[in-house]
């Protein structure tokens, strides 16, 4: 059966209701407004936001670009703490998260609201919303956290929306799952200020940033956002260390030419280096660019063999289930050592976080 994207997130909420995971919906008194974090006091009443590049500055009663931040009487708080729109227990792989924990699930939420707009989102009715128009439910970090180890999950995903802009849900809920043997995944656009992240990275074991172009241009008029931010965000991320992954939705003729490729390729090769996966993911029309088709098999392919050719080791295709670019070969010896088919996967190749053929190491969290 073919549905979007945003219908299986909504079907699979309901579906984890129906298995007993309903959570109590939201009553008076039920997630009051929390005090933000990384926000400054300026003249007039205003408050600034130090979250994002954005630094919007706020006046009282109303919010900032996202929706979900508002000022209150010169104080910043957040509108959706312990609010998510949405929620399932997902496939580490539908993140995606190729080289962290193969064949795992990872328990998934969202609330409301986003700091760019994406004329291609898959998800605009929750990352475009504010959180009274959408249907939320009452679930603390504490819930989240017994929700996953009831579904015998290992790790924790802030996904769909955009996880900057619930940043305190997120803090909360990583910090306390660590302490009770959870890990954090964090799918996030980047756009976020350096010590923020910095702030979160300690209570995380994985990012993945979907990149949406390598181009100043594209940020700016297909998803009124910046790219530079996004980029010392990637910087950030191989400094300290933790895993990280890179996706680019390759959308027809506004991102996938040759020339492009290239050079997003080759910075990524010198900036994160050659093991980072990269994901060439395919677009589908939806939301405001309904003008363009698909984007053809041939054109993720040509990426891939850019990406290859440039010297990355795994570079992956996405959205196109049952291809061989969505499996994991040794860089040394060419073996197979994942196989992933919709979901389905056998890491059998990987053993001691190496190929169990040739011994050559495989950059991941494995175990």
């Amino acid at each position: 059966m073919n549905i979007t994207r945003r219908e299986f997130i909504v079907r699979s909420g309901a579906a984890a209701c129906a298995v007993g995971l309903r959570p109590r919906a939201l009553r008076a008194g039920d997630a009051p407004p929390r005090e933000a974090m990384h926000y400054e006091t300026a003249e007039g009443g205003l408050v600034r936001c130090l979250l994002c590049p954005r630094g919007c500055a706020i006046a009282p009663g109303l919010r900032g670009h996202c929706k979900v931040r508002r000022n209150d009487g010169g104080k910043l708080r957040t509108l959706v703490f312990g609010r998510p729109c949405t929620f399932h227990n997902d496939p580490i792989e539908k993140k995606p998260l190729f080289h962290f924990l193969p064949g795992t699930t990872a328990f998934s939420l969202a609330t409301a609201g986003c700091n760019i707009e994406c004329r291609f989102c898959q998800n605009w009715q929750i990352s475009q919303a504010g959180p009274e128009d959408v249907d939320s439910v009452w679930m603390p970090p504490e819930d989240v956290i017994s929700r996953a180890v009831r579904e015998g999950s290992p790790s924790i995903a802030y996904t769909y929306s955009e996880p900057v802009v619930f940043y305190e849900y997120v803090h909360e809920t990583a910090r306390l799952g660590k302490a009770r043997g959870l890990r954090s995944v964090m799918i996030t656009n980047g756009f976020i200020r350096e010590k923020p992240m910095r702030d979160l990275l300690p209570h995380l074991a994985a990012v993945k940033v979907d990149l949406k172009s390598f181009t100043e241009k594209f940020y700016r008029d297909t998803c009124d956002g910046a790219l530079a931010p996004v980029l010392d965000t990637l910087r950030l991320l191989k400094r300290t260390g933790i895993w990280h992954e890179v996706v680019v939705l390759l959308v027809p003729t506004l991102n996938d030419s040759d020339d492009e490729l290239t050079g997003l390729c080759r910075w990524v090769k010198r900036e994160l280096g050659p093991s980072t996966p990269l994901h060439f993911t395919r677009f589908h029309p939806t939301y405001k660019i309904r003008n363009l088709p698909p984007t053809p098999v041939a054109t993720l392919e040509r990426a891939r063999a850019i990406g290859m050719r440039e010297g990355l080791q795994f570079v992956y295709l996405g959205n196109v289930p049952g291809h061989p670019g969505e499996n994991t070969c040794c860089p040394k010896c060419g073996k197979t050592l994942v196989t992933r088919v919709a979901y389905r996967v056998d890491a059998s190749g990987i053993k001691n976080a190496s190929c169990r053929f040739c011994g050559f190491p495989i950059a991941g969290v494995w175990a």
